[in-house]
């Protein structure tokens, strides 16, 4: 091959095109591949890098090279490749060939998606150079960016995939293709979650879930991972509502963490063997190691001098799901007593006394725990939710009603009152609702009842 390249070094500029194509189309049409790749780079090399062919024989003889490769000239996947790497090697000296060189990196991700090389296909991809247009530049900016966020969340590069997803949010609105935007907005919820913003992830994954475009399958798993999403996120008010609205969900009761879900919702402490069936499910960013400041270990360590010798020598929680579960059974915990000394509290989450209360405390600072700490008693009071109060006086429609409070002096009649009252509440709203729906039937006068 190179004897015969050399022979055309002595032809007329117009002449060359057509016999480095010849030359090309004679290589790729052997019936025999295998010493294609070597003859293949002894023409590129010569077309590209020798003075005497020239730039215009050089892209003709490329842009023949790619048309042949995108059409499936070269069948065999690992020759292709070979082909695609060596040609990219040899571009990298020379300059003028960008839109060449796009194509086959474009090329060359595609081979190494096929192969599950995630990173390589990325970097692959980061390597192409945008010219052209101002709004077509900007919507193939915002595909390869996508596209590259995809591929390093599958190698689970969640540092750099955030960095690209950034690049491709700037130009999110260049685009109004629907299959794109999608994309768009499942990377977006995927960055949440590995970035461990569960709560915001779990929202997003929800809000696909409903999306009809996406395939039936593909949507339960997404419901499911926002399931998983919303467990592990930070208890509180706001995790609650999240919760709820997954807990509502019909399709919901069909997923293998319905269980899990459904303890949490109604606020049901979580045992060992519940959280050690949910953990087998997650993905290890989800199980991601946690550490204890200086500070946290210092708080916890204040009672080991008092401590029972069968009690717990955990100073804190120590992956993602630890401390999703922790929080979670100390706010199901505020829902059953009014207070809890701070070792019952500990042997309830498995932590030292002092751990537990700067947990409490954590929570209570940010309010996601209503409650305050007496640290001379060493117990952690919980308060009632207060959330409830406005609804209260708009049982059965009636609106606002003037609620008087008889003042007992004693707390806890208060609140047995208190929930007396929203019981009742509860049921004249539920007859109300059925009463509006016509689901009521009267019962006559004098009519006896069994």
């Amino acid at each position: 091959m190179e004897a015969q390249v050399t022979q055309l070094a002595s032809l007329s500029q117009k002449d060359k095109v057509s016999a480095y194509l010849s030359l090309l189309s004679q290589t790729l049409s052997r019936p025999d591949l295998s010493s294609a790749p070597a003859d293949i780079h002894v023409i590129v090399d010569s077309a590209v890098n020798e003075a005497s062919a020239g730039l215009v024989v050089g892209r003709q003889v490329l842009a023949e090279l790619v048309k042949n490769i995108e059409s499936g000239a070269i069948k065999d996947h690992d020759l292709r490749k070979q082909v695609v790497q060596d040609t990219l090697a040899i571009l990298e000296r020379a300059a003028s060939y960008e839109e060449q060189v796009n194509s086959l990196r474009f090329q060359l991700a595609d081979l190494l998606e096929a192969e599950e090389e995630w990173s390589e296909a990325a970097h692959a991809l980061m390597g192409i150079s945008f010219d052209g247009p101002t709004s077509l530049l900007n919507e193939l900016k915002f595909r390869v960016y996508i596209r590259i966020v995809r591929l390093l969340l599958e190698e689970e590069d969640s540092v750099q995939a955030e960095t690209y997803y950034n690049r491709a949010a700037s130009l999110s609105n260049s685009t109004s293709d629907k299959e794109t935007l999608l994309q768009f907005r499942l990377c977006q919820a995927r960055i949440s979650d590995y970035a461990r913003k569960f709560l915001e992830a779990a929202m997003r994954y929800h809000e696909l879930s409903w999306v009809a475009e996406i395939d039936e399958e593909e949507r339960k798993h997404i419901l499911q991972v926002a399931v998983t999403c919303a467990v592990l996120a930070p208890a509180g008010p706001n995790r609650s509502r999240v919760l709820a609205s997954l807990y509502r969900d019909e399709r919901s009761a069909e997923l293998p963490t319905y269980n899990i879900l459904s303890k949490m919702f109604l606020d049901h402490i979580l045992r060992p063997a519940e959280v050690k069936s949910f953990e087998e499910t997650l993905r290890p960013h989800q199980l991601a190691k946690i550490a204890i400041s200086s500070n946290d270990q210092l708080a916890s360590a204040v009672d080991d001098d008092e401590l029972d010798p069968s009690a717990s020598t955990r100073r804190g929680p120590s992956t993602v799901l630890d401390r999703a579960v922790m929080e979670h059974n100390l706010l199901a915990s505020s829902k059953i007593y009014n207070n809890i000394t701070f070792r019952g509290l500990g042997a309830l989450l498995d932590l030292t006394p002092g751990a537990a209360e700067t947990m409490a405390r954590k929570m209570i600072e940010q309010g996601r725990l209503k409650g305050h700490i007496d640290q001379v008693d060493k117990l952690i009071w919980f308060e009632g939710a207060k959330e409830e109060d406005d609804a209260q006086g708009k049982a059965g429609g009636l609106g606002d009603v003037e609620q008087v409070t008889e003042d007992t002096g004693s707390p806890f009649t208060k609140r047995w009152d208190m929930q007396i009252r929203m019981t009742a509440a509860n049921v004249e709203s539920i007859v109300q609702h059925l009463a509006d729906k016509n689901l009521l039937q009267p019962v006559p006068v004098g009519a006896q009842t069994v």
